[in-house]
């Protein structure tokens, strides 16, 4: 990936897979994924960090591209903020996170406990107030791919159909790195155990209240950048953020749906390291 070097982190029992650019003396930078994704989703913003002459880390969270999965077969909110707390830990100085859905619930769960280890948060298209029929729609899709692909054009067909903002792409090598070949069938690469994660109804209950809590104690810079056209965080989940967090900033990329690196990467590496500058 441009000029990233392989590196790997330990996070809770599980070894986790990392792209590493820039200088070894520039201000940290973590990107976290969102579910079903892998740290290949943050190439450009990578390699933009780089050349600010940040250090940028783009990381495989556990049960996702080439990080361990869950030897038991669990995922849930807890577990990957307790992997981000052991991951900061071994930076020499607190990175900036940067977390997509799932990835941002994790830094930001970790920013509220243990602040010390965050040095600013950068919140992409995620709250505390998650919009169910988005949720759904992402769910569906990463259900959709449990049984594999008979080829690569079957696999971006299914991407076409859950994307159809984007232009299908004509070739498939992008979509191939993010699947691996078994059996003579391609899969995503991420644990069919994840699937899993939330159908215990005492999870589900007691998410919401510990997300707001989170929320709430926060105290680190905090920016929340929203997809105009997201269905997983909607007006009103952002005006509520922000009630929660007077002090975060908030920036809104209207033509963007929930993937806003994807959607929109100039302007969201724009408003990234417009605030990653100043912090």
């Amino acid at each position: 990936m441009g000029g990233s070097e392989r590196s790997t982190f330990r996070g809770l029992g599980v070894d986790l897979a990392a792209d590493v650019a820039g200088p070894t003396s520039g201000t940290p930078v973590l990107f976290l994924h969102g579910s079903g994704q892998t740290r290949r989703s943050w190439g450009k913003a990578l390699n933009e960090g780089a050349r600010r002459g940040f250090r940028a880390v783009a990381l495989d969270l556990r049960g996702h591209g080439d990080s361990q999965w869950s030897p038991d077969g669990r995922y849930d909110l807890g577990l990957f903020a307790d992997d981000l707390a052991a991951v900061l830990e071994q930076f020499p100085a607190p990175p900036i996170v940067v977390g997509a859905s799932l990835g941002g619930l994790a830094g930001m769960l970790t920013a509220a406990a243990t602040p010390r280890l965050v040095r600013a948060l950068v919140l992409v298209d995620i709250t505390a107030r998650i919009e169910f029929d988005g949720t759904k729609e992402v769910m569906d899709f990463m259900g959709s791919g449990l049984n594999g692909f008979a080829t690569l054009d079957e696999a971006a067909d299914a991407v076409a159909a859950y994307l159809p903002h984007r232009e299908r792409p004509k070739d498939t090598r992008g979509i191939a790195r993010n699947l691996g070949l078994r059996d003579g069938r391609y899969y995503w690469h991420w644990d069919p155990a994840f699937m899993q994660m939330g159908k215990d109804a005492a999870q589900r209950r007691g998410a919401p209240d510990r997300l707001v809590a989170a929320a709430r104690a926060l105290t680190v810079p905090t920016l929340l950048l929203r997809g105009g056209r997201s269905r997983i965080v909607s007006d009103a989940g952002a005006r509520e953020f922000l009630e929660h967090v007077p002090h975060a900033e908030h920036v809104d990329i209207a033509d963007a749906h929930h993937m806003i690196a994807g959607d929109a990467n100039d302007a969201f590496n724009q408003a990234v390291f417009d605030f990653v500058s100043r912090h």
